[in-house]
């Protein structure tokens, strides 16, 4: 079972820096990635539609043979962890847990900022689970739904992106916060502006970086780690628009990626 691949999904494309991230940290995991193109973006669905979708994405999984779920996904993650977990039956991480796990640790002054897509930040999730670790920590969220367009068309250092950012951001800085979430996994993409805008003293959290580390201790934990020496296998799949996901992924992967197989749920 250790060589058996693990299984990524996201929304669309943000879900690949998680793999990134899984692919430095776990270089000999096999690793299958699928990204829901046709139906994205989640975060301005309704919960029963992301569960729905998050059912879906999760059986597709299952049919490739994969030993553990990671849901590269704020949103879905926020609204839809349960399910997956119940259908799947296999360790599952989101990236919700890992990221505020590690925002607590890294706040000094117990103030930390929530930043994602408006599913993620209406469901309160990221609030929920920091007071549930510490309940004297003060959290400040704001839904910034236009980074992800921003992300995937390339304006990474765009001063279109800096002004929105502005915008974003201007009341978390007045709240004084010492570490911000990112709570989308496109944001990551766009980390050297929001840092710009944000502040060189405040900590910014990758959730999906966390969540790779999170993996890292599950598959030891479990025995289920690939022992192999041997180069890991990548597939790629998603439900529309292979050639747009290859250009745009590849930026977000930082490698070429070979051919995407379309899928249809």
């Amino acid at each position: 079972m250790n060589s058996q691949p693990i299984g990524v999904f996201d929304s669309g494309i943000g879900g690949l820096t998680v793999v990134r991230s899984l692919m430095e940290h776990l270089p000999h995991e096999n690793l299958i990635y699928f990204g829901d193109t046709a139906r994205v973006p989640y975060g301005s669905k309704s919960s029963q539609v992301i569960r729905e979708y998050a059912i879906q994405d999760t059986e597709f999984l299952l049919s490739k043979n994969v030993k553990m779920i990671v849901i590269a996904c704020n949103t879905v993650s926020s609204v839809a962890l349960d399910v997956v977990i119940k259908r799947s039956k296999l360790p599952v991480i989101g990236v919700i847990q890992p990221g505020a796990e590690t925002a607590v640790k890294s706040t000094k002054n117990k103030r930390i900022g929530v930043i994602g897509t408006p599913a993620t930040i209406l469901s309160n999730t990221y609030t929920n689970t920091i007071r549930q670790i510490d309940s004297s920590i003060e959290t400040f969220s704001r839904a910034c739904p236009l980074f992800v367009p921003l992300a995937e068309e390339g304006f990474i250092e765009h001063p279109a992106t800096e002004l929105i950012a502005k915008e974003y951001l201007f009341d978390l800085k007045l709240k004084k916060i010492d570490t911000l979430i990112l709570g989308c996994t496109h944001y990551p993409i766009l980390s050297k502006i929001i840092q710009k805008v944000i502040g060189d003293n405040v900590n910014l959290i990758d959730s999906g970086e966390c969540a790779a580390h999170q993996v890292k201790k599950v598959l030891e934990e479990t025995g289920l780690k690939n022992l192999s020496k041997l180069k890991a296998n990548l597939e790629f799949y998603v439900s529309d628009l292979p050639h747009k996901f290859t250009e745009i992924g590849e930026r977000f992967l930082g490698k070429k990626m070979g051919k995407v197989k379309v899928v249809h749920l």
